[in-house]
């Protein structure tokens, strides 16, 4: 390993430590006093924009240290700053995606698996402001259509994980089903790097020899209603809107 590689892979370990110091204290200290002080009515508001803010800032951060760059068009940063109420899907190349997205867009929630909660540092995190995906999918369309209506955005990556280069992206019935039983539309969104990192199965130290861009841009939205009109069963509709998102969050913007 070269001096570049070798400063390369101190700056994301670096990073990387911040973050985590940062997210124990958020889990550890920030989101208890929340459950104390903040009326549990605005306490999902206030914790939301909460990790919007300190995501954003982390985001910032990779930047500073060079350890990213990222390129988004200022129209498209703002058409996502603005969105409530949305099922935000795209492609799942790298760790660090879901911070990214919820960095750019404000009032957004993920789905989380429910192992998640065993984790010391995201249990808090998570079960005070995620939707827990814990097997019961009428549950969960349910959480996700009322927080849809509060106006929340809940960002999926349909793939269920992340996707190695060149495989075939397979996407789970998740944000379809939402987004039809929410009557939500669909904002599909394409994340590209330039080059392999912080992917499936590959260590955090193997960083490259400079900074990876990523690049975000957002396709053409998915209106529900719009299929729905289609008169199909919901398997159907489910299977074409399934077919239309694979498309689209693949799709390179020039």
């Amino acid at each position: 390993m070269n001096i570049t590689k070798i400063n390369r892979a101190f700056t994301v370990i670096y990073s990387f430590a911040f973050f985590g110091i940062c997210s124990l204290f958020f889990a550890l200290v920030v989101f208890p006093l929340a459950k104390v002080f903040v009326k549990r009515e605005q306490r999902r508001d206030y914790l939301c924009t909460l990790i919007h803010d300190s995501w954003a800032f982390f985001t910032n951060f990779m930047e500073a240290t060079d350890s990213i760059k990222l390129n988004i068009s200022e129209a498209d940063r703002d058409y996502l700053y603005s969105l409530r109420g949305k099922v935000i899907v795209a492609n799942h190349p790298s760790f660090i995606d879901i911070v990214l997205l919820i960095g750019l867009i404000p009032h957004s929630l993920c789905i989380v698996k429910k192992e998640v909660k065993k984790n010391i540092i995201m249990s808090n995190i998570v079960t005070s402001l995620y939707l827990i995906n814990d097997e019961d999918n009428e549950k969960l369309k349910q959480e996700a259509k009322e927080a849809l209506e509060a106006g929340y955005n809940i960002v999926i990556f349909p793939s269920g994980t992340r996707t190695l280069e060149n495989e075939e992206l397979k996407l789970h019935k998740g944000a379809a089903s939402i987004a039809i039983h929410s009557d939500a539309d669909i904002i599909p969104l394409h994340i590209g790097c330039d080059y392999k990192f912080l992917a499936k199965n590959q260590k955090i130290y193997d960083a490259g020899e400079k900074p990876v861009n990523y690049t975000i841009s957002v396709n053409e939205k998915i209106s529900i209603a719009d299929y729905k009109n289609l008169n199909l069963n919901e398997i159907k509709l489910r299977n074409l809107i399934n077919s239309v998102m694979k498309e689209l969050i693949c799709k390179k913007v020039n």
